[in-house]
């Protein structure tokens, strides 16, 4: 479990246990939910639609074996459903706004009765916008719903006619796969729901769709051009584990996620222009566009001069030899910021 993610959710449910530290407890769990979602948030606006149904663990046991769109129609479904059906004994989110509509589902279940090709199959039918709308609008009113909530409510249990209530809704399909699902969280009482599913069933499929995009990534990179565009080597990155580089579909490289389109400027340049890569470009040495912008990033036009030079095997070579001798996580921390010093160190250590 991700040690930041798994800190805050144990500081969270010892919070909540005292009536003195409940509010404060509150909050460490909106902060956790604020910062998984933000992985959902970056999945959704990184990756092509293609991803959401892919599978890559098809077969294996764990939440991993599932697809990007399937968890996120499971972790809000479970979460809508529990929230305003059981607790707040209100409307569904799905069905207000034309959320039901905008997500295109065919079911209004949590989805544990799918198995296999009907996941996939199930994924590619929803809507990713509208899917990802649909969890943002479901996360915000369970937060509402979160701070509304007094230390009193949290031993409040519930009963037959509650369960009768989740089973008329037909939002848990009655395969054996899903309808345990009614006694489990009719079983706990508010506390126990706050811990599961409002925080750690998060955890638990959140860090199962990490797993899932860096494995699509790993299978879009293999056999491409490791050397961006740019001049950086993917090989030798600090984001080469989840990013599938700007010559792939599956890029998150940092310019990337913040230009149109998901493209850094430097791709769209040597795109539009014909290249291999910006070495391959007369105005490289004076160049200000995307990774060039700005002086901190000179490590960069530093190797896609070394390649002009030398070509991208011996700058793979060479990276090879800096990453043994200073094991660094950014080449930038070796290369610097001065342009002349960062071809200095690659020249030196040819």
């Amino acid at each position: 479990m991700n040690k930041d993610w798994s800190e805050k959710n144990r500081k969270m449910q010892s919070l909540i246990g005292k009536g003195a530290s409940f509010r404060e407890g509150i909050d460490v769990l909106i902060d956790l939910r604020s910062d998984l979602f933000g992985q959902i948030t970056s999945i959704v606006n990184t990756y092509p639609a293609e991803a959401f149904s892919q599978m890559p663990f098809a077969g294996s046991e764990g939440y991993h074996s599932k697809t990007l769109a399937y968890s996120m129609w499971h972790i809000f479904r479970i979460e809508d459903i529990v929230a305003q059906t059981l607790i707040r004994q209100d409307c569904q989110v799905l069905f207000s706004d034309g959320w039901l509509e905008k997500t295109k589902s065919p079911i209004i279940t949590t989805g544990n009765e799918l198995q296999g090709e009907k996941i996939a199959s199930f994924s590619e039918r929803l809507d990713i916008k509208g899917l990802f709308g649909y969890c943002k609008a479901v996360m915000e009113a369970t937060n509402t719903l979160l701070g509304g909530l007094e230390y009193r409510d949290l031993k409040r249990k519930f009963t037959d006619a509650d369960k009768v209530r989740l089973i008329d809704s037909k939002c848990v399909s009655e395969d054996e796969n899903a309808f345990w699902l009614i006694d489990y969280w009719c079983g706990k009482d508010v506390q126990g729901l706050i811990r599961m599913p409002f925080s750690r069933h998060w955890i638990m499929h959140i860090e199962a769709m990490c797993r899932i995009k860096n494995k699509l990534c790993r299978m879009a990179r293999k056999g491409v051009d490791p050397a961006a565009y740019c001049g950086l080597s993917c090989d030798h990155c600090f984001l080469k584990d989840w990013c599938g580089g700007c010559r792939t579909a599956y890029n998150t490289c940092s310019y990337a996620t913040c230009s149109p389109g998901g493209v850094c400027p430097n791709a769209v340049c040597c795109k539009g222009k014909g290249l291999d890569g910006c070495w391959e470009c007369a105005f490289l040495p004076g160049c200000r566009k995307g990774f060039y912008e700005t002086p901190d990033v000179n490590a960069v036009k530093a190797m896609a001069l070394f390649i002009r030079k030398h070509g991208k095997k011996e700058l793979a070579a060479v990276l090879d030899r800096l990453h043994r001798q200073y094991d660094f996580q950014k080449i930038q921390e070796i290369l610097g910021e001065d342009l002349a010093e960062g071809l200095r160190i690659l020249e030196e250590s040819r």
